[in-house]
């Protein structure tokens, strides 16, 4: 049996999903250069100075090779692992494939629509490298690199067993390039989409004064859910990642357009997300985190509402 943890890994991608792989996977491998990462904010011209540094010293602590660029990141390593924003993933295909050899592997963490992922599955191995999509099918947090992936593409029960071999959760669906991604985003559309009702459901109860009414009939409903400490999870992932979720709802009514269907939820999602993250940018919700009950969030929307010009 082959031994995966002498391969070498490069991480595209260092936000919450890429740090989380970048640091779990590097305690399985063996080789003193077996983890180098990438993104922009490790570039020395990232206009954010705070930002960049806080990377810098991140990578550092994790005691992870920083790459100088992506060309940089891809030479050598045997894996490729791709996590950034959604709106990026087909970007950092064509940046990768640029450099990449016969026999590497690609994997896409990223949340694209099934027709994103086989335009960059073609980039890839048209140079002879192995491109395997990844639908990563719940938060990444509570459950680190044992997250759930379903995996999809011609290597993908190969690379189930890298994964596994680290510690992870894949299963290979198919080889069939999207269907990993068409389970995962339509997915989304359902659990992105009831963070967006929640938030507007919740917030209006507020306003009326009505949210004890309004939660005991949703229990009553689905007495299954506790609709009070899902309403509080929901709405902070929302504050604290709505960037990212707008983005992959509009990859999840990309996903809906391929079929010839019109994505009304689906955008409709996204802009609520999308809102969302541009009042957390404002500072709405400051003071405010991930512990705080829903009531705190949906008082910070009203507070704001209630100071537009009528």
């Amino acid at each position: 049996m082959e031994d995966f943890s002498k391969w070498r890994i490069g991480v595209i991608g260092f936000g919450e999903v890429g740090k989380t792989f970048a640091k779990g996977w590097k305690d399985k491998v063996k080789l003193e250069t077996g983890m180098k990462v990438w993104d922009l904010k490790l570039s020395a011209n990232f206009e954010n100075a705070k930002v960049h540094q806080e990377s810098l010293e991140q990578v550092r602590d994790m005691g992870i090779l920083r790459a100088s660029g992506c060309a940089d990141l891809v030479d050598g390593v045997n894996l490729i692992v791709s996590c950034v924003t959604a709106s990026n993933t087909l970007a950092v295909a064509k940046e990768v494939s640029q450099t990449i050899k016969p026999g590497q592997f690609f994997i896409d963490l990223n949340s694209a629509s099934p027709g994103t992922k086989q335009a960059c599955a073609a980039l890839i191995d048209a140079k002879g490298a192995f491109y395997v999509e990844a639908g990563v099918m719940t938060s990444v947090p509570p459950y680190g690199i044992k997250v759930p992936m379903l995996l999809g593409g011609i290597k993908a029960d190969y690379l189930a067993s890298v994964i596994q071999s680290y510690g992870g959760d894949a299963k290979a669906v198919s080889e069939k390039l999207g269907v990993a991604s068409a389970i995962k985003m339509c997915r989304s559309i359902m659990i992105k989409g009831l963070e967006a009702l929640v938030i507007e459901s919740y917030t209006t109860a507020r306003h009326y004064g009505v949210e004890q009414a309004m939660l005991a009939t949703l229990k009553e409903t689905m007495p299954g859910i506790d609709w009070v400490e899902q309403g509080a999870y929901l709405f902070s992932r929302v504050v604290q990642h709505g960037k990212r979720r707008a983005e992959e709802m509009r990859e999840s009514a990309v996903t809906v357009e391929e079929t010839g269907a019109s994505p009304f939820m689906a955008q409709a999602i996204a802009d609520k997300q999308d809102w969302v993250s541009q009042l957390a940018a404002q500072g709405v919700f400051a003071g405010i985190h991930g512990q705080s009950p829903w009531q705190d969030y949906a008082d910070a929307l009203i507070a704001h509402l209630d100071q537009k010009p009528a």
